[in-house]
Formats: structure tokens, C-alpha cells, sequence
């Protein structure tokens, strides 16, 4: 397929910048009037497609089963197309502060680091990106405190942007991924950063932006079809009967890179590091073989499990890397049912979906969307695909 064949035109209002929240007006100590915003991860909208039949689901029904216009289906009723038996497979990777602000020796320029990856932790080596990268060179030093404790030497370009890092830190490995990480911040996406006109983040902004069941870190990103699920949702699951699995994809930023070829077939994304243990494959491979559905949460878990599902359907243990670039039409060979959002146009993530619910079903799904006022990225609105 072609590049083009994936845009449409996304009003601003309708990006995220912010999940899915309540507004609560409350009085301080001095009777002053304040609005204090709580988040509601699991009550976004959502929209339901059917890929046999073709049909999409948006509202919810009234006691004869007619869709009630107006009446949003919520996310919290992905659970009601859901029986005892089936699975769903989380990616349980765990965001760091990934975005650090120093400067430049000598010049004293503001220098923006982002940390992509640890390289070689005896040596404290680090691929990270610079911003703006004109005027870091090889052998410049970055200082990110106020005491020069945590200092930076430049020692290799790897991109345009890219660089590697190497930290002068002279301390037990712990301590210095406690410190490092002690001055950095959430990265958030950078449509998001400009888009709230503000220089920082906010103590809420980690919570937001990590999901409830993250314990493996390395991601820079968060897997956002995850971010819907709250505690009492999981918890509605396994009182369903419903199987929770876990793999580990560390989410990297290669799907926010513009991709500049119309040929899809000559666009290569960036890889990125997964893990599939052994209790996942085991609880995956029953639900497989028991005939039940297995939904995946996320194009990261798509990537993952197609990445390591073997010939005969089944999903294998897996420790390495993957730059698997799904769009349509693609043949999976796990999952029956997706959770998505509602992405960016022309965003690999975008892709997958798509492949994953039949390209015309979703772009109908889009316009729909734009239409009835959901709301997209990272903290936007959701979209089950099952299949029937």
C-alpha cells in the first residue's frame, strides 16, 4: 500500500493532550475556587468493529437492543465482548524519565537530551538524541545539576540527532540510574509538550503516562492502549474468568518518525528490544488451543506476538529484537481481537491497525471518529477490533 492512502485530516481539538479525565471544582483553605482534574483511565469512548461482518458499534443499547444515540459506549465495556477462558496479552514495559535538559560547557547553551537506551552500564554508555544537535560535536561535555555532579561526554554520532553518551559517574550502577533518572522527565510525545505551550512536566504526568501493570522498564514511550486499564477493570477480569498475560516490548520512537517513502515495502522501522517468557506462551497457547479469543492490547503486542508466533500458530518464548513493520494487507497468526487507539495520520501505528481490522472497516472507523468528536494519540479515545 501506499503512504498516501493512510491521511486524513485530524482536527487539533481532537488530539489528546491529556487522558481521559473528570473536573472537580473545589475551594482552598482561603475560599479561593480551584478546578482539579482526576484521571478516569477506563472511561474514554470506545469504538467497537466487527471485521466479519463489517459493522461498527458506537453506542450503547437499550433493553431491545437498539443502540441509544449519544450514549458513548465506554471502555469499560470491552469486558462485555469478552467470555471466561479468553486472554488478553499486555505489554508490561515501564516508561523511564527519558527527557533530560542540560548545558553545553563553555557556552552554557540549553542542550535537550533524550535517553533512548543504555548501551553498556559498566561503562555508563548511553544512545540518546540531542536537540538542537548543530551544536553538539564529539568531545563536547553536558552538565545536567547545578553541582556538575552528573556530567556527560560526547563521544560518537550515530544519526542526525543521534548521539552517544558517555556519563562521568563514579558510583555503584544503582546509584547512578537513581540519580540520572532523579533529573529527567516524562516523555511525554512532543506534539503533546508544544501543544500545552509548557516547558516541563507535571508530578502527575509519570502516572499518566505509565500503565497500571508496568514493572519492566525500558520504554521511552508508553504502550497506549494499555494506558486505558485501571486496577478495578483487571480486576473485573479475573473475576470474569478472563486470562491476563504479559510480555515485554520496550517501546521506542520510531513510531513518531515521519516516514518519507510512498512505497510502505521500502520503509524500515527502528527495532526495538522484546522479551516472551515461558508462563506467557503457556497461558496463550491454552486459550489458542482451547479455541477461545485471544485479544491483543496494543500494535506493540501485535508486533511482538507476530514477531514470535511460529507456523503452527503458537507463540513462542522470544529474547531479542524486532523491527517487524506491519501494514496491510498482512496475514496474522495469533490474536483474533485488538485494542487500538485512535493514532496520527500516517503513523505506523495507524498501519497496523488497519492491517489488523481490514483497511476500508478502519478508515471508515476514522471518519466516523473525526465525525463524532473521539479523540486521538496517546491519551485518546479506544477502538475494539473482534472478529466476527
Amino acid at each position: 500500500m501506499k503512504l498516501s492512502q493512510f491521511s486524513f485530516n485530524l482536527p487539533e481539538e481532537q488530539i489528546a493532550l491529556y487522558p481521559h479525565s473528570v473536573y472537580h471544582e473545589i475551594k482552598d483553605e482561603k475560599g479561593k475556587k480551584q478546578t482539579v482534574r482526576v484521571t478516569r483511565r477506563d472511561e474514554c469512548r470506545l469504538m467497537v468493529l466487527h471485521r466479519q461482518s463489517g459493522t461498527i458499534d458506537m453506542f450503547k443499547q437499550d433493553k431491545k437492543k437498539k443502540p441509544v444515540k449519544g450514549d458513548f459506549l465506554d471502555f469499560r465495556n470491552v469486558l462485555d465482548y469478552f467470555d471466561e477462558g479468553d486472554t488478553f496479552i499486555f505489554n508490561d514495559t515501564k516508561v523511564f524519565p527519558a527527557r533530560l535538559y542540560g548545558t553545553k560547557e563553555k557556552t552554557d547553551a540549553k542542550i535537550e537530551v533524550f535517553l533512548l537506551r543504555e548501551l553498556n552500564a559498566e561503562m555508563r554508555l548511553w544512545d540518546v538524541l540531542v536537540e538542537p544537535a548543530r551544536k553538539i560535536r564529539i568531545g563536547n561535555k553536558l552538565f545536567f545539576d547545578d553541582t556538575s555532579t552528573m556530567v556527560a561526554e560526547v563521544i560518537d554520532n550515530t544519526t542526525s540527532r543521534g548521539r552517544t553518551l558517555r556519563f562521568l559517574y563514579d558510583c555503584p550502577h544503582d546509584e547512578f540510574k537513581r540519580s540520572l533518572f532523579a533529573l529527567g522527565e516524562t516523555p511525554l510525545p512532543r506534539y503533546i509538550i508544544d501543544a500545552r505551550d509548557q516547558h516541563h512536566d507535571t508530578k502527575e504526568d509519570m502516572e499518566d503516562f505509565q500503565c497500571i501493570f508496568a514493572r519492566n522498564e525500558g520504554s521511552v514511550t508508553a504502550p497506549a492502549s494499555g494506558l486505558h486499564f485501571s486496577r478495578e477493570m483487571l480486576k473485573r477480569m479475573e473475576i470474569r474468568g478472563i486470562n491476563q498475560a504479559f510480555i515485554t516490548l520496550h517501546c521506542g520512537l520510531g513510531s513518531f518518525h515521519n516516514i518519507e517513502v510512498e512505497d510502505l515495502t521500502k520503509h524500515k522501522l527502528d527495532s526495538e528490544q522484546m522479551i516472551i517468557g515461558a508462563e506467557a506462551c503457556q497461558i496463550v497457547n491454552k486459550t489458542k488451543t482451547e479455541r477461545k479469543h485471544i485479544c491483543a492490547v496494543g500494535t506493540s503486542v501485535i508486533k511482538a506476538t507476530e514477531t514470535a508466533v511460529g507456523t503452527d500458530g503458537l507463540l513462542k518464548e522470544y529474547d531479542g529484537w524486532t523491527n517487524r513493520f506491519i501494514f496491510p494487507p498482512y496475514d496474522f497468526g495469533l490474536a483474533d481481537s485488538m485494542i487500538a487507539n485512535f493514532y496520527h495520520p500516517l503513523s505506523p501505528l495507524m498501519m497496523a491497525t488497519a492491517a489488523f481490522g481490514g483497511y476500508d472497516l478502519v478508515m471508515e472507523a476514522y471518519r466516523l471518529a473525526v465525525e463524532n468528536g473521539y479523540m486521538f494519540g496517546c491519551y485518546g479515545d479506544a477502538m475494539l477490533i473482534v472478529n466476527d
